[in-house]
């Protein structure tokens, strides 16, 4: 048993994902919602969930899935949430308005040892820590969905958190076996979405101009760059496609640099005819009644996957 509390505020699927995480190496974790019917939802789910890994060889750690299920505790009073805890995972919705109400009722009651995270992908910590007491201890670990089987997690710090909250926050990850990477400072959209966003940019754009449908561009990405991308980077990809990345700068740099003044401005993302086309191709693909068949589809993938890139990682 790991010493030490974890609490995790929200029991929606992100929520259950995090505690799954922490149970997973023996940590005590004790979950928080005000509507206790959440609470119980949550603890049926998580305890089919570690069985059904269990049962498929899946399951993470070197506890059992009932040793797991038994490191979890449920509560609606949010001053027990925080007594004796050394970390809180906040993984409520993404209103601005609700987190700032939240930490602020955190605020007043937390311990002197106590790390606040957010799961948050849109808001930066600034927005919803500014001017608390505790505010030295507040920043974001932004998980990819989901969790469980996407290791990641965007480390991203207030102008005013102190290093070692970073890197307490940092350890905790590693030791959880997500794979943390820390962003020097904050920015909007963190390192993934900023990322994220500059491929459906262009994206946006190729299905707009007609130049290829929604499958193909997802045929360039799952068949294409997302198997080099699946197990190495980006910039290690270029490096391994020259002698070296600086070889590889000195042959497509100019490349490079002719191709992205062709791109237009970035586009306005609304309802109109782009997204009424991108909307039909998307449900052609996969029809809304389908979602979470394909959503379960898409975890066994990540599992399996997963498991593969161990085996190069030894």
């Amino acid at each position: 048993m790991r010493i030490g509390k974890i609490g995790i505020v929200g029991s929606g699927l992100i929520g259950r994902a995090w505690s799954m995480l922490f149970t997973s190496v023996g940590y005590k974790v004790m979950l928080y919602d005000i509507l206790p019917e959440q609470l119980s939802s949550a603890l049926e789910y998580i305890d089919i969930e570690l069985h059904r890994l269990e049962e498929q060889g899946l399951l993470r750690g070197d506890l059992s899935a009932e040793e797991q299920f038994k490191c979890l505790s449920t509560t609606t009073d949010i001053k027990e949430l925080t007594r004796g805890a050394v970390f809180i995972q906040e993984c409520i919705p993404e209103r601005i308005e609700w987190k700032r109400a939240l930490y602020q009722q955190l605020d007043d009651i937390l311990e002197e040892q106590t790390v606040v995270s957010s799961s948050t992908s849109t808001f930066m910590p600034s927005l919803f820590t500014e001017g608390l007491k505790h505010c030295e201890n507040m920043l974001v670990s932004h998980p990819l969905n989901p969790p469980y089987y996407i290791p990641l997690v965007e480390i991203v710090p207030a102008p005013w958190t102190s290093p070692e909250a970073v890197e307490f926050t940092r350890h905790l990850m590693l030791e959880i076996k997500q794979k943390p990477v820390t962003l020097k400072q904050e920015i909007l959209g963190f390192a993934t979405n900023r990322i994220q966003y500059a491929i459906l940019n262009e994206i946006w754009h190729l299905v707009e101009k007609d130049i290829l449908t929604v499958q193909d561009i997802d045929t360039v990405m799952n068949d294409g760059l997302g198997l080099r991308y699946a197990f190495l980077g980006p910039m290690e990809t270029a490096h391994l496609n020259a002698d070296g990345i600086t070889d590889y700068i000195q042959r497509f740099g100019g490349e490079i640099h002719k191709v992205s003044e062709t791109y237009d401005a970035i586009p306005k993302m609304e309802p109109g005819p782009t997204l009424e086309k991108i909307a039909k191709q998307c449900e052609e693909m996969v029809p809304k009644d389908k979602l979470a068949e394909r959503r379960k589809q898409r975890d066994e993938f990540l599992t399996k996957l997963s498991a593969l890139k161990k085996e190069f990682e030894k």
